[in-house]
């Protein structure tokens, strides 16, 4: 239900916006996520953006580059990542929860009931 795209390779300092398309009939009850994982290392939180788009929150690593917008309109969720960083090289997922535990836990990746498939960001130095 959820299909993200528009990840690639990059070079440090570049930009790449990354889609998250919904199969969904009511895609503004869902809190949108996104998080990553690096080879070798455990999945991260990257940001979250609420139902309606008016509070979003970012990881401590990407504050000030990454921003995440959504449009309810076309059922789709963005991550919008300027400034990259080799660092920052890892296969995102995007993922929707409609859970009302959202608020304390929405940098748990178990507060998200649904998950697409991965897209490969790669940053080269």
């Amino acid at each position: 239900q959820l299909q993200a795209s528009g990840g690639g390779l990059v070079q440090a300092g570049g930009s790449l916006r990354l889609s998250c398309a919904a199969s969904v009939r009511t895609f503004s009850r869902y809190a949108m996520g996104w998080f990553r994982q690096a080879p070798g290392k455990d999945r991260e939180f990257v940001a979250t953006i609420g139902w309606t788009g008016g509070i979003t929150y970012y990881a401590d690593s990407v504050k000030g580059r990454f921003t995440i917008p959504r449009d309810n309109a076309q059922n789709t969720a963005y991550l919008q990542m300027n400034s990259l960083k080799p660092e920052d090289t890892a296969v995102y997922s995007c993922a929707a929860t409609d859970s009302n535990m959202y608020y304390v836990a929405f940098a748990n990746s178990a507060t998200y009931a649904y998950w697409g498939q991965g897209t490969q960001v790669t940053v080269s130095s």
